[in-house]
């Protein structure tokens, strides 16, 4: 008994230590991508290469399969250019390696698990900034060093794990210029191309794709989960998950986020899109590593590995479902007003409401008193417990008048009166 106890103590310490371990990777990671000598990865700049360079060391590390033939410098890269005229022209890359699968026959079908790793650089006016008028280096802590440090985490896993199919493993470049990386990668993969390696033959031998994208802000144990629609397997498989590892997801049937699983559900692949939401740091120079949630990364980490797990032993690959985007419902063509906010899509919220995650300076909400962090529990009268709610209030509203709205903060009930302006076509 004493021998068995001594052995279970050590299994449990090193459990610990290697709990620890991880984190730490993951903070020394977002704290480099994050740093102010990366300058905010813009495409094609010096903190972009550095950016590469530390991902394509991890990856070296890990000795996973590159995809290009020829020098190794860049085997782990597929090259593009984009930009409307020549003058705007910019050569970037995605960064994509290649776990094989062991299985004779599911090896042929690969699951994609991806994160961006650009950024807005030192923002400015039509850079996609909160703050366009002060050009500062964007960091982009948890847009998107956050997922790329998971990312790292889960090729080692997954290296070590070899599951029955294959995993590209997937770092893309221009996201914040309209996904141009991941749409590139899907381009390159409809073409014949002599150089490339270790990948299936089209697009067609992708099966699914997992994409993680500003998962380092956690609140109450709450993740989104979004394409869950988008293959009849993937409901279930994502609500087991959360209920193994203890998590409340909110699930959207759609994949059409504004991040890169977008590109590949546009290509007929059913997609899975976590991420934690938004926050008042978005987009701005506050988006740095010490506003980070790492024992929430940790929670989205021990998520994803189980998630990809389940997919990957999937005994026929996932059927690809054509879900509408329920995000059109929230654009402007829909509703005359806007508030100025950005709701809680995720909807895990455990109080009766929808908070409001992001309230923007000198919109309609914001002039008539509500803060971010606020939920949300009437408008004009009328309840609101969800997103579906909201966009139904929203599109009973008319621009120029003005109506109460009953917010929740803290443990204090308060109605602001909102004044509604139109909403831009």
């Amino acid at each position: 008994m004493k021998r068995l106890f001594i052995v279970c103590t050590l299994v449990f310490v090193c459990t610990v230590e290697a709990f620890a371990q991880k984190q730490d990777d993951m903070k020394q990671a977002v704290e480099h991508l994050a740093s102010q000598q990366l300058g905010g990865r813009f495409p094609a700049t010096a903190g972009d290469t550095l950016a590469s360079e530390f991902i394509v060391g991890k990856l070296r590390c890990l000795r996973l399969k590159p995809i290009v033939k020829g020098k190794k410098k860049i085997a782990f890269f597929q090259d593009f250019t984009y930009g409307k005229t020549q003058a705007e022209e910019r050569t970037t890359h995605n960064i994509i390696a290649v776990i094989p699968g062991k299985d004779k026959r599911l090896k042929h079908e690969y699951i994609v698990v991806g994160s961006h790793y650009d950024h807005l650089g030192l923002g400015g006016q039509n850079s996609g900034s909160r703050r366009p008028d002060t050009l500062a280096v964007h960091p982009g802590a948890d847009d998107n060093a956050s997922g790329d440090a998971v990312v790292i985490q889960l090729a080692e896993h997954f290296k070590k794990a070899r599951l029955p199919r294959s995993i590209i493993i997937a770092f893309f470049g221009a996201e914040e210029q309209g996904l141009i990386g991941s749409k590139n990668f899907l381009e390159w993969m409809r073409k014949t191309d002599g150089k490339r390696i270790n990948l299936p033959e089209s697009k067609d031998g992708i099966v699914a794709m997992v994409n993680l994208d500003m998962v380092g802000r956690m609140r109450d144990n709450a993740l989104s989960v979004s394409g869950t629609g988008t293959s009849s397997a993937f409901k279930a498989i994502a609500e087991e998950v959360a209920a193994q590892t203890g998590l409340n997801i909110s699930c959207t049937a759609d994949g059409y986020g504004a991040s890169d699983q977008a590109s590949f559900v546009a290509a007929d692949i059913p997609v899975l899109f976590l991420t934690t939401g938004g926050h008042m740091e978005y987009h701005t120079p506050s988006d740095l590593p010490s506003t980070i949630n790492y024992d929430g990364m940790q929670q989205v980490l021990d998520y994803t590995k189980e998630l990809v797990n389940r997919l990957a032993n999937m005994p026929q690959k996932p059927d690809f479902i054509n879900v509408p985007s329920s995000s059109t419902m929230m654009g402007n063509t829909r509703f005359k007003v806007t508030l100025g906010l950005m709701p809680d899509v995720m909807g895990a919220n455990r109080i009766p409401g929808l908070r409001a995650d992001i309230v923007v300076a000198g919109k309609p909400a914001h002039n008539a008193g509500i803060r971010s962090g606020d939920i949300i529990q009437e408008i004009d009268g009328k309840p609101v417990k969800d997103i579906n709610e909201y966009m139904k209030r929203l599109s009973e509203l008319e621009a120029g008048t003005t109506i109460p709205v009953k917010v929740l903060r803290g443990e204090e009930t308060l109605t602001f009166q909102v004044k509604l302006n139109p909403a831009k076509k």
